[in-house]
Order: structure tokens, then C-alpha cells, then sequence
């Protein structure tokens, strides 16, 4: 599983859309972030490491590497 699958399953958890996801960055950052890029992204498995730690961080979580045992 990828940080796309992983952030739409956060999305369910949460019960927001890719469009309050995106309304929520925007605030955050200041910049706005449209729900067409979010998904196009999230469809094309384009999404930088540092973007998912932004959207990790405007839902209220942290991206975190688990050794494996």
C-alpha cells in the first residue's frame, strides 16, 4: 500500500472529502489547492514526499518509517 491508498483510507476514518481535505490545506498554507490537483495526485501516484507530510499534518497526523522485524 502507497501514501495514496493510505491517505484516502485516513479520508474514510476521518469521513472528509478530497474537497474539505483541500479547503483545509489551503487555510494552512495559505496557497490555494484545488480538489482536481489533490485527486490527479492521489489517481496518478504523483504525490511528493513532502506533500503527504503537509496533508498528514493538516489532518492531525505524522509520517513515520517503522523498522520491520
Amino acid at each position: 500500500m502507497g501514501i495514496n491508498e493510505d491517505l484516502r483510507i485516513i479520508l474514510l476514518k476521518e469521513c472528509l472529502t478530497i474537497k474539505k481535505l483541500a479547503e483545509k490545506a489551503s487555510k494552512q498554507s495559505g496557497k490555494q489547492i484545488k480538489p482536481e490537483s489533490l485527486v490527479r495526485k492521489l489517481n496518478n501516484g504523483t504525490m511528493q514526499y513532502d506533500e503527504a507530510q503537509f496533508y498528514g499534518d493538516v489532518l492531525g497526523y505524522d509520517l513515520q518509517f517503522v523498522k520491520r522485524q
